[in-house]
């Protein structure tokens, strides 16, 4: 695959445990059915638009849910790693969930992301047989992320494909799931497009959770940024933007076969 013009779209599928970042508690159980629920949302949108991207998934929410895991697989999708669980890592995780999501999915699990895009050793993620990592946000996030020291595009550390969150040039304005929901969607793809034209790509996640109805402010107590265009609003979102990207003679490919092709 020539690296021209190409969308990596990727989603983080995981246990919804974000309320508690915000001091709210939820079951284990409304955990599953929201990011079950918005993975369904998330294939159907994909299969209309006949588009494959990458699922970064838990091996704990694959091990709750296995034949949703086997329905991202049978449509054509990447599976990848996205820890054994969201809200809690140790080393020994990175080789534990390659193992359960290889065992579930019956397929080689190439790629990994940090939870939360939090610092992770390339050094175990190359022990663990990785080989490619996609857990860097290369720009300034007041407190999350300041790693604007990191290159913008992929690049090669410890033996492992570094896979960078795509943000803009010079600025370096992150292009992540926060700023889709909150520019005018005709900003967000003229940045986009920015960014593409420098790098050939965008590599860009969201999560399941918002494409449902995470507001009001009362329910999980998100404040209004994280709650802006979720549900059905972010169905037609992310379909007017499949659509405007292939209007405009972009393509979209799992992770693994730009990986591959480099």
């Amino acid at each position: 695959m020539k690296i021209n013009k190409t969308i990596l779209l990727s989603f983080d599928i995981e246990e919804f445990d974000m309320p508690m970042e915000y001091g709210r508690s939820i079951s284990f159980e409304e955990q599953m059915d929201v990011s079950k629920q918005g993975t369904e949302k998330i294939l159907s949108l994909l299969s209309n638009n006949g588009v494959k991207a990458t699922f970064y998934v838990t091996a704990n929410f694959a091990l709750h849910a296995p034949q949703l895991v086997h329905k991202i697989i049978v449509q054509g999708h990447e599976l990848a790693s996205h820890g054994l669980y969201h809200s809690n890592f140790e080393i020994a995780h990175l080789a534990q969930s390659k193992e359960i999501l290889e065992d579930i999915g019956k397929t080689k699990i190439k790629g990994y992301r940090m939870a939360r895009m939090m610092p992770v050793s390339e050094k175990e993620v190359a022990k663990a047989g990785y080989a490619y990592n996609s857990s860097i946000n290369p720009t300034y996030l007041p407190g999350r992320y300041n790693k604007l020291y990191e290159p913008r595009s992929y690049f090669m550390r410890e033996g492992v494909w570094q896979l960078p969150a795509s943000v803009t040039p010079m600025f370096r304005f992150p292009l992540f799931w926060l700023s889709f929901h909150n520019l005018p969607l005709y900003i967000y793809q003229l940045l986009a497009k920015w960014a593409i034209g420098k790098d050939g790509y965008l590599n860009v996640y969201f999560h399941p959770w918002e494409f449902m109805e995470i507001g009001p402010k009362e329910k999980y107590n998100f404040p209004y940024y994280v709650c802006r265009n979720t549900g059905d609003k972010m169905v037609e979102r992310l379909d007017s933007f499949i659509k405007h990207a292939k209007k405009n003679a972009y393509t979209f490919a799992k992770t693994e076969t730009l990986i591959e092709s480099i």
